[in-house]
């Protein structure tokens, strides 16, 4: 345990200093007041995040930094790298996951009668860093294009649906089309809530869908920072998982 916390500080230290040194200079704000729980909204942050999952054969214990900045108004770049400690083989594992790297290009802004619009196309490329000995990591490294809207509705309330193809170009094979549906609202006192329901059809595995929903509630402490607290739920009879919850830090910049 000691082993895995060292080397979990090292990575987020090293990731925290990289994204400091890239974010140099930069507004100390979320551009036009968006909130960076929304994938397609023009912000730059930093979240350190834990999120517990409770699977049939264990649980999960994953922790990761997801990471945003904009390149220009146009190119926005994510990332995310994650550690796993799970005992899903009978035995407590832990080591890295994965890393992910994500450019989303916004093809166009707008408004329609009452309500805002942002069309955005991206792709993200995921590199498998896990042991399937041990029961982390997919087993095979993807590329992932997706499309979304946002709609910005009256009340500050943004839908947002997306579609995303994922497919392996190697190890183990992956042709999976995922839907996602966000819908998010602010709430006083700068609170807001976020619904996040995925339903992935897995081509490979009979057409399974593991789909799973998500609750966060989060709080702006201040224009830097923000904390969220998360509820997990697996859905059908192909879920992921059984529930879960979570936590996360974030730097706005």
């Amino acid at each position: 345990m000691k082993k895995m916390i060292k080397r979990l500080i090292q990575v987020v230290i090293l990731f925290c200093i990289c994204l400091f040194i890239g974010s140099a200079g930069m507004a100390a704000d979320e551009a036009g007041g968006e909130n960076a729980s929304n994938p397609l909204a023009k912000v730059k942050n930093t979240d350190l995040r834990w999120q517990y999952l409770d699977v049939d054969t264990g649980h999960v214990n994953d922790f990761f930094i997801d990471g945003a900045f904009m390149a220009n108004d146009k190119l926005k770049l994510k990332y995310e790298l994650h550690y796993w400690e799970t005992d899903i083989t009978g035995s407590s594992e832990h080591d890295l996951e994965s890393v992910t790297l994500k450019a989303i290009y916004f093809a166009k802004d707008g408004i329609r009668e009452d309500f805002k619009y942002r069309l955005a196309l991206g792709l993200d490329w995921i590199v498998d860093l896990g042991d399937s000995v041990k029961g982390i990591g997919s087993g095979s490294d993807q590329l992932a294009p997706f499309g979304g809207l946002a709609l910005g509705l009256p009340g500050g309330v943004a839908l947002i649906p997306l579609v995303q193809q994922f497919l392996s170009y190697s190890g183990k094979d992956v042709n999976t089309t995922a839907f996602r549906l966000i819908a998010m609202k602010p709430l006083p006192k700068q609170m807001w809530i976020k619904l996040d329901a995925k339903a992935p059809i897995d081509w490979e595995n009979d057409k399974a869908v593991p789909a799973t929903a998500e609750l966060q509630l989060g709080k702006n402490i201040n224009k830097n920072i923000g904390l969220y607290v998360d509820g997990l739920i697996g859905l059908g009879s192909d879920k992921p998982y059984d529930w879960g919850l979570g936590t996360g830090l974030r730097f706005k910049y």
